[in-house]
């Protein structure tokens, strides 16, 4: 199926690696082409470069209140138009309620929360009728994650705000999404189970309790990702997708 991506131009933040990195891979395998963000400038840099000539790395911090519109402006004067964001933000730091500290949780609020707030903000304004703006979340939406105390606090508001949004934009034609991975098998993931002292221990235990019996593969979320922002996605809005090979048993 031709999911209609060809020429299209989309911001992906976070895509250094892991789950914003497989998104932007399986966008520009299709045809599109990807203004990707990293901290860090070098590796920004590499990561487009592996993509190939349609992917352009910028250094851009998500907590960053100029980020935004940078970001959109350079999408279209690289690329010459724009067509979405994929918002994927960097896990906040493990710990409990009573571990966390203020400074932690303020750090998080601004990039995880309303760093993203502001990116889709700023997307919204400058999309038009056909435009999409997803967010990475988690299965942390619908279900805390044991040792997650910040992310368990931060995401779930962040697709309440998603939701909110697709029905103030549903009327220009602008979609949102939401993707809520679980463990798909990414650096991320791999440093949380290692937390628990036997990372292998960890991961089988999580693997007994998936239906699917395994982590999921970067690519195999990256092409979910793709699809959700594609054209052929085009009456999809206002969902929150698990990505999480059946771990999610409700409606």
């Amino acid at each position: 199926m031709d999911l209609g991506l060809k020429d299209r131009v989309y911001v992906v933040t976070g895509a250094t690696r892991g789950l914003g990195f497989a998104s932007a891979r399986e966008l520009t395998a299709d045809g599109a082409k990807v203004v990707l963000t990293g901290r860090d400038e070098k590796r920004a840099a590499e990561a487009a470069a592996e993509l190939g000539p349609n992917a352009l790395g910028l250094a851009a911090d998500n907590s960053d209140p100029r980020a935004a519109a940078r970001l959109v402006a350079t999408a279209r004067e690289r690329f010459g138009r724009f067509d979405g964001i994929l918002i994927s933000v960097g896990g906040p730091p493990a710990g409990s309620a009573a571990d966390n500290t203020d400074a932690q949780w303020t750090a998080a609020f601004e990039s995880v929360f309303l760093g993203a707030v502001r990116l889709a903000r700023a997307a919204a304004d400058a999309l038009g009728e056909g435009g999409v703006v997803g967010f990475v979340l988690s299965g942390s939406v619908h279900e805390p994650i044991p040792g997650l105390t910040i992310s368990n606090g931060l995401r779930p508001g962040l697709a309440g705000f998603a939701k909110s949004l697709s029905v103030e934009l549903g009327p220009r034609g602008i979609r949102v999404v939401g993707l809520l991975p679980a463990r798909i098998d990414t650096d991320r993931v791999r440093e949380l189970d290692a937390l628990s002292g036997d990372a292998d221990a960890a991961r089988a235990g999580n693997e007994s309790r998936i239906p699917l019996r395994r982590y999921g593969t970067p690519e195999e979320f990256g092409r979910t990702a793709a699809f959700l922002l594609s054209p052929a996605a085009s009456y999809l809005t206002g969902v929150m997708l698990p990505v999480d090979g059946g771990s999610r048993h409700g409606f």
